[in-house]
Order: C-alpha cells, then structure tokens, then sequence
C-alpha cells in the first residue's frame, strides 16, 4: 500500500504541476486591457478607438459635464453618445497630447474651445454637443505626415523617482516627437506611486506612451490601466509602426498574441518597432532576466523575426545592451534609476532612436544623464 500511496502522491503533484504550467499570469491584465477606453456615467458613453485613452473620469460640476483622458497614442480617435438627461455642455481634459494636437469634430455636430492647459501635454476644450452622437479625432498635424522622426526611451525609474526630473530635462532639450516606456516606472505600482509619477511627467514637454513592468504589479494586477492605460497596444507614427507588448510576468498572453498577430500582418511592409519589459532572452544568459519559458522567448522571436519588425526594445535588466535577438537589432535600456548591475558605468540614460519610414532605423544612440 506504501507504494500505491507514493504513486498517488506523485500523480498528484505531477497534476498540480500541469494545472500551474497551464495558468496565465498575464490573464487579468490582458482581459482588463479590452475594457480600456470605454465607459458611462452622468448619462455619456465614452467610447476610444483601440482603448488607446484611458477614461479617467466622467463627473458633473454646476451643470456642466466634466470628462478626463489619458491618452496612449499620438492619434485619438472617440465617440461620445449623450442620452437626453445628459448635459450638453462639457469641459474635457487631454493629459499625455503631442503639441501643436488640434481636436476637431468627425461625425455629429458639436462646438467647440480650447482652453487653457495647466503644463505641455495638457488640453482642454468646452464642448457643447448638439446632436446626441459626436465623433472627435484629435491629433498633431505631423502625426499623419509621413516622413523621419525621432523618439526617447527611458525604463526602469523605480525607487529613483526623486531624482527623475533631470532625466525629463535632458529629454527635453532632444528634438523628439514623443517618449516610449519598457516599464518599471515605480517601484511597487501602489497608488501613491503612479499618482506620484504622472505628477512628475508633467515637466516632460512630450507625451509618454509606455507598458508595464513587473515592479508595477506589487500591488493590484490592474491598478495599472487605471492611471496609464492599456499594458499591451499599438499605434502608428509618420509612416512607421509602434507595437507596446506587456511582458511582465515573464511571459506573454495568448490574448496578446492574437493581437500581436493582427499588428504584425498589418505593418510587414512598414517599419515596426516592438517594445515590452523582460527581454525574451537575456544577452548574457547569466541572470534571471528573461522569458521563463525558452520555448516561449523563440516562439515569440520567430513571430517577431517572420512579421519583419525592425527593431525591439526592453527594460527590466539596469544597464545598457546592444544586440540582436532572431536577427532583429535589439536594445535593453534600463537606466532610469534603479540600482544598476555592479561595474557596467553606464549610470542613468535613455536612448534616441531616429526613424525614417522610408529606409528603416537610421540610428540608436545613448544620452547619459550622470
């Protein structure tokens, strides 16, 4: 019977076992991703195409309805669907636009005033809505203008946030259209924290569009996309494509592969720029800085190599890399602050990357800060 007890016992685990290589660590902030960008209160709908807002609030002060975004992408494309209890008069609130961004009516009938902005990357606007559907498109002209441009990467700030300004005014003196994140803003993800950060980027003169690290999951799973959004989405730039993958549990959701997908088919022609946190594969195989699946980091490279993207970029180890991952150039860039790896001297930095969609990545340099 001791026998037969053992085998139970080993079957047991060996069940265990399967069930937790079968779970998805990254289910609940994938499916929290698809409920970003929509919601209803005081009688407005807010729907943003993609989710590439997310609905900060919708509230009402006098009368007059008030209504907040934080935007994800450098085009934002929504719709407002007032019922007839509903106000007419809105004062509508842009964080995280590209300057020069101009708001301007699709479909419906709507009027409409800029306001002043509190900093940079503000917008607000008095809306009165004459019909009861109103769709808006709100972008900077050079959006759609296809053509070379340059942007930032910064990563891995963490406990270093006290000193982060600096980094936002280097940033600032470089001609770039836009700032991208690989995660590990804070460094547990709490409220405080990310209120603390969007208070900071507030001296950063261009939007940040960014996914999530695993140090912002050490407090809620989804905390997340209540300050910043979607974790994983994409957006298109001047001719070029931008796909945000959240990696940080290691790994990479089937939801989000079904996406990526999509992204990849769309753009093969096009050059396309793939960024998340933890890197599929560490450059030096010497740390427990990838993918805990290697089956899985070549599974992901292969689609990534086979969808032609052109460059990918990561966070997550605090030093810098430059390398090649499936035949794809490939950048880790996690000098934002965090306690870097011991002896590299790289100190806090962020990358510059200037693309044209014409010929390709025509170059990555490094800006050191320290």
């Amino acid at each position: 019977m001791g026998w037969q007890r053992t085998a139970l016992a080993l079957g047991l685990l060996g069940l265990a076992a399967q069930a937790a290589c079968s779970t998805r660590p990254a289910e609940e902030r994938a499916e929290r991703d698809q409920e970003v960008g929509h919601a209803e209160a005081r009688g407005l709908r807010v729907d943003v195409d993609d989710g590439l807002a997310v609905i900060l609030g919708i509230g009402e002060e006098a009368g007059e309805g008030t209504l907040s975004l934080w935007n994800s992408a450098p085009v934002q494309r929504f719709t407002l669907n007032r019922s007839e209890s509903a106000p007419t008069s809105w004062r509508v609130t842009f964080s995280n636009v590209m300057r020069e961004s101009q708001l301007k009516v699709v479909e419906g009938e709507a009027t409409l005033t800029q306001l002043p902005g509190t900093h940079a990357t503000q917008q607000v606007y008095q809306l009165t809505l004459t019909t009861p559907e109103v769709r808006f498109e709100l972008m900077a002209p050079e959006a759609r203008q296809r053509g070379p441009f340059s942007f930032a990467l910064l990563s891995d700030v963490q406990e270093a946030i006290d000193r982060v300004q600096d980094i936002f005014g280097r940033i600032n003196q470089e001609p770039v259209s836009f700032m991208l994140g690989a995660g590990d803003l804070t460094n547990q993800g709490s409220d405080e924290q990310l209120s603390r950060y969007k208070r900071e980027l507030q001296k950063l003169e261009v939007p940040y569009y960014t996914t999530l690290g695993n140090h912002e999951l050490g407090q809620s799973p989804t905390l997340w996309h209540d300050y910043f959004g979607r974790a994983s989405f994409h957006f298109d730039f001047r001719g070029a494509a931008f796909s945000l993958i959240d990696s940080g549990s290691a790994t990479v959701d089937p939801l989000v592969y079904d996406q990526l997908g999509g992204w990849l088919s769309e753009h093969t022609s096009d050059v396309h720029i793939v960024a998340m946190h933890i890197p599929p594969l560490d450059p030096t195989g010497v740390r427990n800085g990838a993918f805990s699946s290697r089956n899985e980091a070549a599974k992901l490279l292969g689609r990534l190599a086979r969808g032609h993207v052109d460059l990918t970029l990561y966070g997550h180890i605090h030093s810098y890399y430059d390398f090649e991952n499936g035949g794809i150039p490939a950048y880790i860039s996690g000098g934002g602050g965090a306690i870097p790896e011991r002896f590299d001297q790289i100190g806090r930095h962020f990358l510059v990357i200037d693309v044209d969609p014409d010929s390709g990545i025509r170059k990555v340099r490094t800006v050191r800060v320290d």
